[in-house]
């Protein structure tokens, strides 16, 4: 009975053996499984909310819309009002929340990470802070996540916010719009604002939630690569990313960004380590497109548990969000 044992035990360990020594070779001959690795947009949690009506998640001053960046695609946008304009916003239909975004209330675009949707648990209870401060915030689903329609990729996605930034400003008159992304939707975010400078529309402020460098560094330090000693690891996994054209380039978007900028990263971050985004800002903070701007960074200590997706929670956050965007609002005056 102990040698049968000991023979299925075997067969087991040789298995997992075969298994594990092929998923390199399977990733390397189809890069399409990596970039779905990047991405999780086929990930939706949670899983049975409609993204038609945002009051289901207790926003009750937040209008569903539809935009469409291109031909054959559409996108599905949140559009939140301030708390202040809360009971007006009661019953209104779309067209009078375009018209809020008028109002002397400055707007966020939010740009969220991978997996889930715009109505993830964190992303709603971020909506509700910033919307609690004074802010509209407007944040939709790129190509390919929610019940957005199209194939999700780094230059639809970026094409997405872009598109999105551009009709806010066409609403808002002379209110600052600020660009907020977190984790991935950080490096849609850079892609964005070095586009705007570029093109000499830059946003008001910045501000890149538990941002990584790159997404090579980011996929290398992910501390559920299990793959990471693997011999050969960028040559199987890293190179399958650059051929899907991902590239996600923060540290190189920086050096052409002239906006202030404000990173937030926790030290106990599981998914992007910390060091990544302080290398960010250091790379940043040397930058001589920032020079006449703002960059600040601030950590979050590991006893506080904020991790990934938890700054929300922290109540020094609408001081500092205050104090970085006054002086930016500063800056745009003078």
């Amino acid at each position: 009975r102990r040698y049968g044992l000991w023979f299925r035990l075997r067969k087991l360990i040789i298995w997992l053996l075969g298994v594990y020594i092929a998923i390199p070779f399977l990733v390397k001959l189809c890069p399409a499984i990596q970039a779905k690795l990047v991405f999780l947009n086929f990930v939706r949690v949670p899983y049975f909310i409609d993204l038609k009506r945002p009051q289901d998640q207790g926003l009750n001053h937040t209008c569903n819309y539809y935009l469409q960046p291109e031909e054959d695609v559409t996108i599905g946008v949140w559009h939140t009002v301030p708390a202040a304009l809360w009971k007006n916003a009661r019953g209104k239909d779309q067209l009078w929340f375009e018209d809020a975004l008028g109002s002397t209330h400055p707007v966020i675009l939010y740009l969220h990470g991978n997996a889930g949707t715009r109505g993830g648990d964190h992303r709603v209870e971020l909506y509700k802070v910033l919307s609690s401060l004074g802010y509209h915030v407007v944040t939709f689903d790129y190509r390919g996540w929610g019940d957005s329609i199209g194939s999700p990729s780094e230059r639809g996605m970026t094409y997405d916010a872009l598109h999105v930034f551009d009709w806010i400003k066409a609403r808002s008159g002379d209110n600052p719009v600020y660009i907020w992304g977190h984790s991935l939707g950080t490096g849609v975010a850079t892609n964005l604002v070095r586009r705007l400078c570029e093109r000499e529309t830059p946003p008001d402020a910045l501000i890149l939630e538990s941002p990584f460098t790159n997404i090579r560094e980011e996929a290398r330090s992910h501390p559920f690569s299990i793959y990471r000693y693997f011999p050969g690891f960028d040559w199987f996994f890293l190179d399958p990313i650059t051929t899907s054209g991902i590239k996600f380039a923060n540290d190189e978007n920086v050096k052409y960004i002239s906006c202030s900028l404000l990173i937030l990263h926790a030290e106990d971050d599981p998914v992007v380590p910390f060091h990544l985004g302080k290398k960010l800002y250091n790379i940043a903070a040397t930058s001589r497109s920032f020079r006449d701007y703002k960059v600040q960074f601030v950590p979050f200590h590991t006893d506080l548990g904020y991790r990934h997706k938890y700054i929300y929670r922290s109540p020094e956050l609408p001081r500092i969000l205050r104090e970085f965007l006054g002086k930016s609002e500063h800056e745009r005056h003078h």
